[in-house]
């Protein structure tokens, strides 16, 4: 990665210790202020200080060894941040997941990029690029807590249990290091479509590239109130086959262009820049025909 600087709190002692195992840093080092400061270093710098703080600490003893322990373990942290999340400043992150939605096959699943913001933003973001409508409630599970919109969810908004989507930021749920993370979104309680939703990681923001943005993904997204799995599955059988007495009915009601195996990135892309209405503002989606 390359060699920026990061700000490591120490206290006058800590700076000493690093001093006398440095002294061509001494002017940096701040050592007539008495109070804990905070010290720019390059990541080489800090694996340097950390490393030699390490190899001095059995040769000293007392104030000065505890000083070097308590840098290197300063140190130790500060690596860990730089290649973590930490290393990409707040104005410039990007999370980036894979959305799949379980229990199909042929796999439907999305890749995006988002800006921080609430997990409810993530919310509209994944209903965007898998192109639901956002016309019912919705879950996400995180660590088996619910997290969500507690006036959305619960008659009684104060008897929610869980974690708010409004307040909650997507920075708050995932590993500080950016590392992988597993959790789930369910959305619509009668249908229940259940997504995996993945962190990939962290990475910094393209100049002049305008966010959210789809990278990828395969197959449209069901069509709303087919169901579930078990009433999609019997809806592609039936689209699949002229010959089917409903076959017509069907391809009306879901669009007579409906294609299964389609997706466009750059429409999804569209899609999650444009945003939803609250789903209290949309009409009425009509009855779907029976399938059965």
């Amino acid at each position: 990665m390359k060699d920026v600087s990061f700000g490591v709190s120490l206290t006058q002692p800590q700076r000493s210790a690093i001093a006398d195992l440095f002294p061509q840093l001494v002017d940096r080092l701040k050592l007539d202020v008495n109070r804990q400061v905070k010290i720019e270093f390059t990541v080489s710098l800090m694996k340097a200080i950390w490393w030699c703080a390490g190899e001095a600490v059995p040769t000293t003893s007392g104030t000065k060894r505890n000083s070097l322990r308590c840098v290197v373990a300063a140190f130790r942290q500060a690596i860990q941040d730089a290649h973590g999340i930490a290393a990409i400043p707040p104005s410039k992150r990007l999370y980036q997941f894979k959305i799949t939605l379980l229990n199909i096959k042929p796999v439907i699943w999305r890749r995006i990029q988002i800006r921080n913001g609430s997990v409810d933003k993530l919310h509209e973001c994944i209903q965007t690029a898998m192109g639901w409508t956002n016309s019912h409630l919705h879950r996400f599970e995180i660590q088996g807590i619910v997290c969500g919109d507690p006036e959305l969810i619960c008659d009684d908004p104060d008897s929610f249990v869980g974690t708010n989507s409004l307040e909650t930021m997507v920075s708050d749920i995932v590993p500080q290091s950016g590392a992988r993370f597993q959790f789930s979104y369910e959305y619509d309680f009668g249908d229940r479509w259940r997504h995996e939703v993945v962190f990939e990681g962290c990475l910094p923001t393209d100049q002049g590239v305008r966010y959210p943005l789809c990278l990828e993904g395969e197959r449209a997204c069901p069509p709303e109130d087919v169901g579930g799995v078990d009433g999609y599955e019997e809806f592609l059988e039936v689209i699949a086959d002229p010959s089917h007495p409903e076959h017509k009915a069907w391809m009306r009601w879901a669009g007579c262009d409906f294609d299964p195996t389609r997706f466009d990135a750059k429409a999804a892309t569209k899609d999650m820049q444009r945003g939803l209405p609250d789903w209290r503002q949309l009409e009425r989606q009509p009855e779907p025909l029976a399938c059965r």
